[in-house]
């Protein structure tokens, strides 16, 4: 019971963060673990989302690319954003 408590308060944190930075204007983060270690998703306040990976020496991500609608709503489903 409190295993699954603390997975719903997570699943709202990160609700929350993922509106407030959307809000703002910037990009969130989504890692997933069925990704490479050095590959995440960039989700941007317009709706789309990008597959990235991150250059170390850079400091920065780069765009592998552009998820389709399909995909897009996979995502948001599997990590319950809907």
């Amino acid at each position: 019971m409190k295993r699954k408590k603390l997975e719903e308060s997570g699943l709202f944190a990160i609700r929350l963060m993922r509106k407030t930075k959307l809000e703002s204007g910037h990009p969130f983060m989504i890692n997933v673990s069925s990704l490479p270690a050095d590959q995440c998703y960039l989700e941007f306040p317009d709706g789309n989302i990008q597959l990235v990976t991150i250059n170390r020496s850079k400091k920065d991500f780069e765009k592998v690319r552009e998820l389709t609608k399909a995909e897009k709503n996979a995502v948001r489903k599997k990590l319950q954003f809907v």
